[in-house]
């Protein structure tokens, strides 16, 4: 990846966006989708990982979980993580990310190896070569609570795209419609953040649930957005993208 400007700070929450190259689909299959899931969630370490090899080690957790009854919470997470991901949300061909920066270039490393690891499986399942994502992922520094909440909006409601193609620019028109399809939308952090588990494992959500006064309130604030502003113009002034 070329060298970036963007000096992230350790501490500090980013939104992060990363396109297939020229706009191509990332994710073709609901397998891609659970691969997507996977990869954020194993890639996120400091350590050298490959899939197969997490993949035997998680298989040897189940068997020791299965045998001796311990919380499978306590035994399965052997990561030194990179990031901690606040909020994600997968589109056909891109992926937003809101993460905070745990380790000394953690953002880029952790890019770095979700876009060769899920770039590398791609390639090979689809027999093509070459470069799966843009050389270069937006970022976006969160500087205070307000901008934290409409990110959290704005990544969530991207999915608004598949029932309301125009939404960004002429605004929601079946608002109870989009509400819905975005709580049963699979492929984000939403779910969770509603109390709908779905990969609770791969997001941190305890600080955005209390600056959102928890899942009522993440619930309200993007039904809020959704009913009485809804235009992609609402956003500019945080240039997310």
């Amino acid at each position: 990846m070329p060298y970036r400007k963007e000096q992230f700070v350790n501490g500090e929450i980013y939104h992060l966006v990363l396109r297939g190259i020229d706009d191509n689909l990332i994710f073709k299959d609901i397998n891609d989708y659970y691969r997507g899931i996977f990869s954020i969630y194993e890639f996120n370490t400091t350590k050298p990982i490959t899939i197969q090899k997490r993949r035997k080690i998680r298989a040897r957790i189940k068997k020791t979980i299965r045998d001796s009854g311990r919380d499978p919470v306590s035994t399965s997470d052997e990561r030194d993580k990179l990031v901690d991901i606040l909020a994600f949300c997968f589109m056909p061909n891109h992926i937003h990310l809101l993460v905070k920066q745990l380790k000394d270039e953690g953002i880029v490393k952790f890019m770095n190896k979700l876009g060769a690891g899920y770039g590398g499986y791609y390639n090979r399942k689809y027999k093509r070569k070459g470069y799966v994502f843009q050389n270069r992922f937006s970022a976006v520094h969160i500087k205070d609570n307000n901008q934290l909440k409409i990110v959290f909006v704005y990544i969530h409601t991207n999915p608004t795209a598949f029932i309301e193609s125009k939404w960004k620019e002429k605004g929601i028109k079946e608002s109870q419609k989009v509400i819905k399809f975005l709580e049963d939308y699979k492929w984000s952090s939403y779910q969770d953040y509603i109390g709908k588990k779905n990969f609770p494992s791969v997001t941190e959500r305890n600080f955005i649930l209390e600056v959102m006064q928890k899942e009522q309130g993440c619930k309200e604030f993007v039904d809020y957005w959704i009913k009485y502003k809804g235009k992609i113009r609402e956003f500019a002034e945080l240039v997310l993208e």
